[in-house]
């Protein structure tokens, strides 16, 4: 089980109010109410992932949207906030209302077996607890890989141990388009050729969809 501590959930609670005043006009008062009702944090251990790190431009419009909740999940959770962002791009690319084929929900598309009875799936807060649950476990289970923690979330967080050639041919994939996201926000490319070559091949379906839901809920 992950530890809370203290004086992090002190100072987290000061940065997501800073965040809920300066992107008040951002995300408009509705996200900013989202930012001071996030849940209480568990924190991975330091080893993780570097949680310091800022959150590259190269992320489509529609990922870019959630920059203050990428960061306060990153400072709740101790996950590189490019990290976080990939696994959005990759599941929703932004759209906190997308349903997979599979039952997936929301902006980091979980599944219905890591919600408690009666939470709603699609909420952000709710949905982005649980998801970022799901992902620092996959982090911890790799030792802090990050490509190794993109294969445990899309696959299961125990496939990292199962090697490349036990991977399904789903699991390959998003790791490919994964890791090579990851890599070049974390160079601080302003552009990433990975999230343009991943837009071609099917992606830009999945983000005009989100624009489109983002567009629905500013009006």
């Amino acid at each position: 089980m992950f530890r809370t501590r203290p004086i992090l959930l002190y100072a987290l609670r000061l940065v997501l109010l800073a965040f809920a005043i300066v992107n008040a006009f951002q995300l408009g008062i509705a996200g900013a109410h989202l930012i001071l009702r996030l849940q209480q944090p568990v924190v991975t251990s330091t080893s993780a992932m570097n949680p310091v790190q800022q959150l590259a431009s190269v992320f489509t419009p529609e990922v870019l949207h959630w920059t203050p909740l990428i960061d306060a999940w990153a400072t709740a959770y101790n996950v590189d906030p490019n990290l976080i962002a990939t696994v959005i791009q990759i599941e929703s690319c932004g759209n906190p209302y997308a349903v997979s084929p599979s039952g997936a929900q929301g902006l980091f598309q979980v599944m219905p077996s890591h919600f408690n009875s009666g939470e709603d799936m699609l909420e952000v807060l709710t949905n982005g607890r649980r998801g970022m649950e799901y992902l620092a476990k996959a982090l911890q289970i790799a030792a802090g890989d990050p490509g190794l923690a993109l294969a445990g979330y899309n696959g299961g967080v125990n496939v990292s141990s199962a090697g490349w050639a036990h991977w399904p041919a789903e699991t390959r994939r998003y790791y490919q388009w994964g890791i090579g996201i990851y890599d070049d926000a974390s160079k601080g490319h302003s552009v990433s050729q990975v999230i343009q070559d991943w837009l071609k091949a099917g992606g830009e379906r999945l983000c005009q969809k989100a624009s489109q839901e983002q567009l629905i809920a500013q009006r």
